[in-house]
């Protein structure tokens, strides 16, 4: 479920000496499989373990993870490394904002996740997102640009050379293009 490297561990179990006995980590997610999903990292102490979580063991210590979190840390993984900037604690759940689906799950279901998971957070840096409206019978995704993506005089080119460069890649035989319902309108939201 989760994977921590080793220099992560030896964090935590420097982090857990200055702690309880027994006291555990807990992995988290707030709001997950919503676009403002937040991880975290904190202290558990044996007394905050619910029978629904799930305890997964490490060298020296524990991560406890509740049940609501669970499935959107599927994939995760936690690193500490080190840099010219110091040190740092990075975990990444590329889960957390929309759960995993089945390899057999219903194409609209896969498109979905990998709009939540791939490309919105690609387009938040310029203040945009996009929702999929539907998959017409002619197998063509149909989107839906919204914040900074609408009336963005880029969007023609991230939906040509990005979007659908790289569904109709991952879903090669399902989708056969990628169609802009969008009405865009150019404004002080847009990005240029």
């Amino acid at each position: 479920m989760i994977s921590i490297s080793e220099t992560a561990e030896s964090h935590f179990k420097k982090l857990l000496e200055n702690q309880d006995a027994n006291t555990s980590i807990r992995v988290f997610v707030v709001n997950p499989g919503t676009p403002s999903a937040e991880c975290g990292v904190s202290y558990c102490p044996a007394d905050a373990v619910e029978d629904s979580d799930t305890v997964l063991k490490f060298s020296g210590f524990d991560a406890v993870i509740d049940l609501e979190s669970a499935p959107f840390l599927e994939e995760a993984e936690i690193d500490f490394v080190t840099d010219q900037m110091g040190s740092q604690l990075t975990l990444k759940a590329p889960n957390a904002k929309a759960r995993k689906v089945a390899e057999d799950a219903p194409l609209t279901e896969r498109v979905s996740y990998m709009i939540e998971a791939e490309i919105n957070p690609q387009l938040a840096s310029h203040g945009g997102k996009v929702m999929l409206v539907e998959i017409t019978d002619e197998k063509v995704a149909v989107l839906q640009f919204a914040g900074g993506c609408n009336g963005c005089s880029q969007v023609d080119l991230t939906l040509k050379d990005g979007i659908e460069k790289q569904m109709l890649e991952q879903f090669s035989g399902e989708l056969t293009g990628v169609k802009d319902a969008t009405e865009h309108e150019a404004g002080d939201h847009s990005y240029y």
